[in-house]
């Protein structure tokens, strides 16, 4: 964390990830057109090229959709996260690279704007072999741009979390367009069903794996099933906390992080500020609940960050009880001090 927005120096983590990610795309170019001059030895460089990056952008989009998932269905999944973004960047670049090659082969040679050019050169038809496919792409491109433009936390910052958060979301939106793109170009231009099979294939993945995460997810919180008890509910069993991290409950749909330390129990909820990290994923460093995602830290106590930062998130009053935690299902303010409950014994 920082008290200022300045440059962030790489480390070492940080170079690999990069590294790992160029060069993958860089294999996988040099490998498609290998392949594809061996497949279609008359196929023109530009058209060649065209698809190189076009493809490479799709498949590295559905790469980026499925870390989520992954990394709730397993955490070892979880430091493709923590960069995620420079994925999502290398996407809009591709994409990019592929749109102008695009515009560049097929729309700038005419009297017609090219912009435009891609919107009122294929004629509308009641035929899923003529859909103007290339606006699909278009407007896919423009939600990629907008999120790699907002990608650094400056714009986290001054949009909000939630405006920027929502942005971002817009990823399934460019998705779902690309997948119309793909598609409908396939069928334009190829005769084998295997393309369309294919695309179905990486549809089917991600959809099939946010499936399986939200099923674990609502499985999770259906569980919990508190016994009230004064207006509290009963949330766990101390012994079900592990020292200095937590015990994430589903309590009046908000899901809340109880945490044990130094012999004290606090609860706070689980949506980190940053980036809407899940904070019972943590754990307390140096008295601190640090966030797994990017390590925004907070207060068990009161659930502000320690000063000069200003973050804070909403925290619960607690009790122990018989070796049970009872949690308040409502909310304190975010920042307002709960006083924890001490462990007998």
């Amino acid at each position: 964390m920082s008290t200022q927005y300045v440059a962030v120096q790489w480390n070492r983590q940080k170079r690999l990830y990069d590294l790992v990610l160029i060069g993958s795309v860089g294999i996988y170019l040099f490998l498609f057109g290998a392949l594809c001059e061996l497949v279609f030895p008359y196929i023109t460089a530009e058209i060649l090229l065209m698809r190189a990056f076009g493809t490479a952008a799709f498949l590295l989009l559905h790469l980026v959709l499925c870390i989520g998932p992954l990394c709730r269905l397993n955490p070892k999944f979880l430091p493709l996260l923590y960069n995620r973004r420079h994925a999502g960047v290398t996407v809009f670049v591709l994409g990019l690279i592929h749109a102008l090659l695009v515009v560049t082969t097929y729309h700038a040679g005419g009297d017609i704007n090219p912009i435009l050019s891609v919107f009122v050169s294929t004629p509308l038809h009641i035929s899923a072999g003529s859909v103007p496919f290339q606006p699909f792409g278009f407007f896919a491109l423009v939600i990629l741009f907008l999120m790699a433009a907002t990608s650094h936390d400056f714009w986290l910052r001054n949009l909000t979390a939630p405006i920027w958060k929502s942005l971002h979301m817009l990823v399934y939106g460019a998705y779902a367009l690309l997948v119309l793109h793909v598609t409908f170009g396939i069928l334009q231009s190829e005769m084998s069903p295997v393309y369309v099979a294919v695309v179905g294939c990486g549809f089917v993945i991600v959809l099939g794996l946010h499936l399986l995460a939200a099923r674990k997810e609502i499985t999770a919180d259906a569980n919990f099933r508190g016994q009230v008890a004064d207006g509290y509910l009963r949330a766990c069993a101390v012994a079900e906390i592990p020292e200095n991290r937590a015990r994430i409950v589903c309590i009046s749909g908000e899901r809340v992080a109880i945490y044990k330390y130094d012999g004290n129990i606090s609860a706070v909820s689980n949506v980190c500020q940053h980036q809407n990290g899940p904070l019972g994923e943590g754990k307390i460093v140096n008295g601190c609940i640090t966030c797994p995602w990017h390590g925004y830290q907070y207060l068990p106590q009161t659930g502000a960050s320690p000063p000069p930062f200003t973050e804070a998130v909403p925290t619960f009053n607690v009790r122990v009880e018989n070796g049970h935690v009872f949690v308040h299902p409502k909310p304190n303010a975010p920042g307002v001090k709960a006083e924890p409950a001490r462990i007998a014994g």
